[in-house]
């Protein structure tokens, strides 16, 4: 475990950049803390290119006490546009290297403790997949969900640029990520409550208001269905909807904190770009 902040401060999230948009990354670029010892959780989709994600990255390290990173399905495609090629896993650990290089929290560093206002709490920054488990109504196999994907249209670009190497599929690389995970989780002390911040939601109900359900099955895993109530969870924090809300599932806040698309931010009555207050939550007093 790390230290954490020692006093004041907020731990704030964000997800799903994608900076490749000029609007977006004018976003970034804007983005500010409250004060000095704020933190700030960033919660996938940054941008396609790992020169995309390092300049992200370092603009907000330089401004925010401590940044966690967790990766979404875009960093982890290998675009045609990164002059990065590598696939898969090596891909991962070169963006892990990118932010250590930074002074970035990821999925692979020890856990921190934020002991600021509404502390302590572990936040545990995860990378999970998904395993094509969220099949849409009536399917009751992979095949048969993609089947209906196809006919549909609605198939996400993870089918054609997110490689698994060296798993053999995705679900596979999925399962281990989730095994290893969940021992992680089982080792945080006893008595502390955990921020857990992943890309894609760790249970189906956030999905539910999906325009088009078969997406769910790019959306996450079954196997973790019941971590909110197994672990002791203070807030689940995702985003890859790009349906920025609060539900709550069994009494355990779920917090989608997304940017999206321009053409879907534009549509909204918050300003882009809004930081969501994680901790202490912005339903208690600040």
């Amino acid at each position: 475990m790390m230290s954490g902040t020692g006093g004041g401060g907020q731990l704030w999230a964000i997800s799903d950049l994608h900076i490749g948009y000029a609007e977006n990354r004018a976003l970034v670029d804007g983005m500010r803390p409250e004060s000095d010892k704020d933190w700030l959780l960033v919660a996938g989709d940054v941008a396609e290119t790992v020169e995309d994600v390092r300049w992200a990255l370092k603009t907000l390290a330089g401004r925010f006490a401590k940044v966690v990173w967790v990766p979404g399905n875009h960093e982890l495609w290998t675009h045609p546009s990164d002059p990065v090629t590598l696939r898969g896993v090596a891909r991962y650990d070169h963006l892990v290297e990118q932010c250590r290089d930074l002074g970035v929290v990821t999925p692979e560093d020890p856990y921190p403790v934020w002991d600021g206002p509404g502390g302590p709490v572990v936040v545990a920054p995860l990378f999970l997949l998904y395993d094509y488990s969220f099949l849409p109504p009536g399917c009751a196999t992979k095949e048969e969900g993609l089947a209906y994907a196809h006919g549909t249209g609605v198939v996400c670009t993870d089918e054609h640029l997110l490689h698994p190497d060296p798993y053999p599929t995705r679900e596979a690389w999925c399962r281990a990520r989730v095994d290893e995970t969940g021992r992680r989780l089982a080792e945080v002390p006893d008595g502390l409550p955990l921020v857990l911040v992943n890309h894609w939601p760790l249970h189906r109900h956030p999905t539910d208001v999906l325009w088009y359900p078969e997406f769910a099955m790019w959306c996450g895993t079954a196997l973790t269905d019941d971590w909110h109530r197994r672990f002791p969870v203070h807030t689940m924090v995702y985003g890859h909807l790009h349906i920025p809300r609060t539900t709550r599932q069994d009494g355990v806040r779920f917090e989608e904190v997304s940017v999206g698309y321009p053409r879907e931010w534009r549509k909204r009555e918050q300003p882009p770009g809004r930081l969501r207050r994680i901790v202490p939550g912005e339903d208690e007093g600040r």
